[in-house]
């Protein structure tokens, strides 16, 4: 069984089919997603839910702990709250419980979120991990890995591009993969580099905007329900400036704000993937999805640990 934390849909489109996973999901809009798409949801706080439902029989576990504090479109406390998340993490890892007495002193009440997966692996020892934030989190990441070597765990860091993976976006996203079982290694970039097709440009992709160069990264609109811009405003002006020339393909509307399923096309969905909620809610779902090609490159980046079960986030 693989166990997904915060599971909104980016990890269970890029696993294969007979994969066991059960995700964990708070948001209505992202579990109606979820099961629309075939995917067993249980919609919960994952910060309340009982690990000992799972216990001995969880093979895989997977974690991408909302963004948002940390991320350049974001409030950035997380870069304040750092000291107390890494302090929770090492406690949970000693099976000592301090999320809500650090949760409570942190500037924006997400932060502590990041933590939660270690309650997780302290309790359930997965055979395999896999885990993706934003660039900023790559030092969390790292004391997880510590940890995990502890206790045996081979583990791979770093910031990867999903743009190197074959997506037509630029998504540069902090991984972190870990197995009781295997060696684990990063998967190698497979576009871009020498001898390998070029980057995926946006226009090939939805049609519009950059020929030369994926898209910048899409986000979940800039507000707490979604907003209207999944580009932020630094990307809007830099498209600005190429419109009319070689390098931007148009398509006749004044607005840079592509549609939820645009956003969905960019992020490597399958085009019959069915988004619930209202216009916002769908930003927002698919700006914090995991994008598929980039999940899908590191499900191959161990073959020793079955066909296609270790993967790693963008």
């Amino acid at each position: 069984m693989i166990v997904h934390g915060f599971a909104g849909i980016g990890w269970s489109e890029a696993l294969p089919p007979g994969s066991n996973e059960i995700g964990l999901e708070l948001n209505t809009d992202a579990c109606r997603t979820r099961a629309a798409a075939g995917h067993t949801t249980i919609q919960c706080d994952v910060t309340q839910y009982p690990t000992w439902v799972f216990k001995g029989r969880t093979t895989g576990k997977i974690d991408s702990p909302p963004c948002p504090p940390f991320s350049k479109s974001g409030n950035g406390k997380g870069a304040h709250d750092f000291p107390l998340i890494q302090q929770t993490v090492e406690d949970l890892s000693r099976g000592i419980d301090t999320r809500t007495l650090h949760g409570a002193a942190c500037q924006d009440p997400r932060s502590i979120l990041t933590a939660e997966p270690m309650r997780w692996h302290y309790d359930l020892m997965p055979q395999w991990i896999c885990m993706e934030q934003v660039p900023s989190v790559l030092p969390l990441w790292e004391q997880y890995a510590g940890i995990l070597a502890r206790w045996g765990y081979d583990t791979a860091t770093g910031v990867l591009d999903a743009a190197d993976y074959g997506l037509g976006q630029h998504r540069k996203r902090a991984v972190l993969i870990a197995s009781r079982t295997q060696q684990v290694a990063l998967p190698p970039p497979t576009h871009g580099g020498p001898g390998q097709p070029a980057h995926r440009s946006m226009a090939d992709s939805i049609g519009w905007g950059y020929t030369q160069r994926p898209a910048p990264t899409v986000t979940g609109g800039g507000t707490a329900t979604g907003g209207a811009e999944p580009f932020g405003n630094g990307s809007r002006q830099a498209m600005r400036k190429v419109i009319g020339t070689p390098l931007w393909r148009d398509r006749g509307i004044p607005h840079l704000r592509p549609t939820p399923y645009e956003c969905a096309a960019l992020q490597g969905f399958r085009p019959d993937l069915r988004l619930h909620g209202r216009t916002g809610s769908q930003y927002l779902a698919i700006g914090n999805a995991v994008a598929v090609p980039f999940a899908d490159a590191g499900s191959r980046a161990d073959d020793g640990v079955g066909e296609r079960e270790l993967a790693v986030a963008a």
